[in-house]
């Protein structure tokens, strides 16, 4: 196989193949951009194993990645806020600017959203991409493409503490220490967090999240959410400020809810089972708010600045490295469940 544009395409359920695509070229707006680095989410691999995300179908061949960063190697025409050489971070969903979401300012919720590696559009886990340059984010010297891959899920517990509201002095109870879940830790602590208190089954993943900064950490052993609320509420004191929900298990949700104080707030961050029983009437005449996110708005800038200023490392979550030619045996190893982050090197000059 010649190396044109070497691509990870996902043709089907359990057909993920290396094939060699035509570069593209920019549009009006658009950059050609030289990939540099692409972390693999719990989503790409979902989408590689089940075919699908709820309503998110594989119907046609599909690219692969979304956590990316890059260098801009061509302008499209009228782009003026990068050139050729940039260093970027690359913020994978583009809304249609022109709805009442993208009006006022919640584009995340756009219903034309063009978000990558999600049916219909492709993924970026290539030699060469093209993306909007308006949502590609420029990185300065000294953060690192792989940092820039990570402003992705970094985003994501921006955006989930901007909704929970997170201020100085809160404790905090993060549920789930798998990616999303450690940097929720890192975010909440960055945002004035007095104490983190984490919950997982794995000890391993716990360890990680002391590491990363959590004050309190609780492994589960009970199927019971009361069990692991007690535990909880000694490590802390007392309830939680804040629960962030990150595993999507059915329990964990119930525990989120129980742990967190009268008038508090809940946010839901994992994906689990579309139907779930939480208990309503505890959370109801408590006054806990439950609130969702999906992906992030306005957060790469924010994301950008943690990680720019210092505030924020995110280089101990990468702990597997792969080359792009060898982006099967990179899935599989997610697929098995190993290490926190993988990262995938789209870069020649590294190969």
């Amino acid at each position: 196989m010649t190396d044109i544009n070497l691509t990870a395409v996902l043709f089907e359920q359990n057909d993920l193949r290396m094939e060699d695509c035509p570069i593209p070229s920019p549009g009006p707006g658009q950059v050609l951009l030289e990939m540099k680095e692409v972390g693999i989410c719990g989503s790409d691999v979902h989408y590689w194993t089940h075919g699908r995300i709820g309503d998110f179908v594989l119907e046609a061949p599909m690219v692969l990645g979304h956590e990316a960063s890059a260098v801009v190697s061509k302008l499209g025409e009228g782009v003026t806020s990068l050139k050729v050489g940039d260093r970027v971070a690359i913020e994978p969903g583009v809304p249609c600017r022109r709805c009442n979401y993208c009006k006022t300012g919640r584009y995340n919720l756009c219903l034309d959203m063009k978000f990558c590696a999600t049916p219909p559009y492709d993924g970026n886990l290539a030699r060469f991409y093209v993306h909007d340059a308006d949502f590609c984010f420029k990185l300065p010297d000294h953060v690192t493409f792989e940092e820039g891959a990570l402003l992705e899920p970094l985003s994501v517990a921006v955006h989930a503490t901007n909704r929970a509201g997170i201020k100085l002095g809160n404790t905090v109870l993060v549920c789930g220490a798998g990616p999303i879940g450690l940097v929720n830790i890192l975010t909440a602590k960055a945002k004035g967090a007095a104490f983190v208190c984490v919950t997982d089954l794995d000890a391993s993943r716990l360890e990680m999240a002391k590491k990363l900064g959590a004050d309190f950490t609780v492994q589960v052993t009970s199927r019971d959410p009361l069990v692991t609320v007690q535990a909880i509420e000694e490590a802390l004191g007392d309830k939680a400020d804040v629960a962030i929900e990150c595993s999507g298990a059915a329990p964990s949700l119930k525990t989120a809810i129980y742990a967190t104080k009268s008038g508090g707030v809940v946010v839901l961050v994992g994906l689990g089972q579309e139907m779930v029983e939480m208990p309503v009437v505890n959370a109801g005449v408590r006054e806990v708010d439950i609130r969702g996110i999906f992906r992030y708005v306005n957060c790469y800038p924010t994301a950008l600045a943690m990680i720019a200023s210092g505030k924020v490392d995110v280089k101990p979550l990468v702990t597997h490295r792969y080359k792009l030619e060898e982006s099967i045996k990179a899935f599989e190893a997610a697929k098995r469940g190993e290490g926190i982050k993988i990262m995938i090197s789209c870069d020649r000059k590294k190969q």
